[in-house]
């Protein structure tokens, strides 16, 4: 008797030990639970900061697009950086945190691809364009590109050449027709697309080289004749990941937005052309 005594205390402060055991265990599990559980919430509610470095002429539809975009993605926030496609390209090559790049030329997604700055494969064309001449709405007898040589012509805005994609196309387009050398004295050069509309805007030049997009949204201005598109390379919209981006699953979706039926409805409403 007093053996089977010994056995069940025996028996009995087993199954408390084991007991205490899977108690600890269980706490254990519930902490780390818990601590899993609070970092995915975490996770789940950061907001990730997208940078789009993009060309001035793009600056009306891509502000129309944003807050679409943040809409259906509410962790991400977009942040445009505007300006002259070949400042962009430097600015990104001197180490700008720039997570997508949307220039007015492959020419500058060729330098930084040159350079290994771009995600392989990361390249799309979004969008085209359209070279205009644009004078004040009062002109008149501006049929031709001829006309730019009357003496009434005064001052012609167009973008620096060495920097601005629109500047070098419409370098192209005078060269073609002959003219570049005969209005060389006329010209006035602008940083970027949308100085120029300014330009004519405010009577500082009496024509000037635009895209059809930045005519359009000008009530000061009109569209005086648009250029041969075989006078000039394909006007249009690449982009690309930067490399050193890090947030590439945030960049590459906000590039499969811009091709969504909601973007492209804002692309048209602007004038540009779909690829």
């Amino acid at each position: 008797m007093q053996k089977d005594f010994i056995n069940t205390l025996f028996s009995a402060k087993r199954r408390k030990f084991l007991g205490l055991i899977a108690t600890a265990i269980i706490a254990m599990l519930v902490v780390i639970g818990l601590q899993t559980i609070n970092s995915n919430l975490v996770v789940g509610q950061s907001n990730t900061n997208l940078l789009i470095s993009v060309a001035s002429s793009m600056k009306d539809v891509m502000a129309e697009i944003k807050p679409l975009y943040e809409k259906s993605q509410s962790n991400i926030s977009i942040n445009y950086n505007f300006g002259a496609s070949g400042a962009l390209q430097r600015q990104i090559e001197q180490g700008a945190p720039v997570d997508v790049f949307i220039p007015a030329a492959k020419t500058q997604l060729d330098g930084l691809e040159a350079k290994n700055l771009l995600i392989p494969g990361s390249q799309a064309v979004i969008a085209r364009n359209r070279l205009v001449l644009v004078v004040a709405n009062n002109v008149s007898g501006m049929g031709s590109f001829d006309n730019l040589s009357d003496r009434k012509v005064r001052k012609i805005a167009i973008g620096e050449p060495r920097s601005v994609p629109a500047g070098q196309y419409a370098q192209q387009v005078l060269k073609e027709l002959n003219l570049w050398n005969k209005l060389k004295s006329k010209f006035v050069y602008a940083k970027n697309v949308r100085q120029v509309l300014a330009s004519v805007e405010s009577g500082n030049a009496d024509a000037g080289l635009v895209y059809a997009t930045d005519a359009k949204i000008s009530n000061q201005v009109k569209v005086a004749i648009a250029a041969n598109e075989t006078n000039h390379s394909p006007i249009i919209y690449p982009l690309a990941i930067i490399k050193r981006s890090k947030k590439i699953d945030a960049s590459e979706n906000f590039i499969q937005f811009l091709s969504s039926e909601a973007a492209t409805a804002v692309f048209k409403k602007f004038g540009f052309i779909l690829p």
